[in-house]
């Protein structure tokens, strides 16, 4: 069955890897939904830029820190498409601090943007997805849902959290032709992860390029930065016919990282 056509959601969309995975699908001839925190000129110049691959394209306003503005997304979606068939679940945030010195807030908001989100819009897309006998969600995780890295507490929970959500997800809906996967990516240079080397750098006392050097990339074998264009091939495939069967799985693109 083609994925031409198809209406996917895709949260936390406006940059980075969201905005990364949102052209992917849609120069395979997806509609899209975006989703996230812009100005009015930035949403508009994104949505023109993808309805140059012949597809329509709409953003939406949820803060993915409110359940019933989620479930609007879900459900308008659902109401101006007629389906929502692909939910990719990428909205993130992150703070790097010692847990002693972590604000009690910025722990807050990170489990709700990065992993309460992900149950609120799952919770709302599958009794559609249920309907209609067919849909892929995709969790973007990390390789931080595997393993742990210091000052990075929350983002840490989080993650591991998605990959729970995410096995979960796949059991309950796996014969209903709905798959449940998680992407776990390793450090793709993004701007959460630019503020990342900031925050890491005076964390622990270094320079920026040794946050680069030394923190970041010497975790990942391979010594390069994963480019958002290879998570959407990652994203697209998960949404192909040739993975009907992979179901609560996670999908490593992290330069070896968690390998070791």
């Amino acid at each position: 069955m083609s994925i031409e056509g198809r209406v996917a959601v895709i949260t936390g969309s406006t940059s980075g890897i969201g905005l990364g995975i949102a052209r992917g699908l849609a120069r395979a001839g997806m509609n899209i939904v975006i989703n996230g925190f812009a100005d009015a000129k930035t949403i508009d110049k994104i949505l023109l830029d993808l309805t140059k691959y012949g597809i329509k394209a709409s953003y939406h306003h949820a803060d993915m820190t409110k359940p019933l503005q989620i479930r609007d997304l879900i459900l308008s979606t659902k109401e101006i498409y007629g389906s929502v068939d692909v939910l990719i679940n990428n909205a993130g945030i992150q703070k790097v601090a010692p847990i002693e010195d972590f604000p009690e807030e910025d722990w807050d908001a990170i489990i709700a943007i990065n992993l309460s989100s992900s149950f609120h819009t799952t919770k709302a897309v599958l009794p559609l997805m249920r309907a209609a006998g067919w849909g892929r969600i995709i969790n973007i995780a990390s390789a931080h849902g595997l393993v742990a890295s210091p000052y990075k507490s929350a983002y840490v929970a989080a993650k591991h959290g998605i990959l729970g959500l995410t096995k979960t997800t796949a059991l309950e809906c796996a014969e209903q032709n709905i798959t449940c996967n998680a992407i776990c990516p390793g450090y793709v240079m993004t701007p959460l992860v630019e503020k990342q080397v900031v925050d890491t750098a005076i964390a622990r006392g270094i320079s920026e390029e040794q946050v680069k050097t030394d923190v970041l990339l010497k975790a990942q074998w391979t010594k390069k930065f994963v480019q958002v264009e290879e998570l959407a091939g990652t994203a697209l495939f998960l949404c192909s016919d040739s993975a009907q069967n992979i179901t609560g799985a996670h999908i490593n693109v992290d330069g070896g990282w968690t390998a070791a």
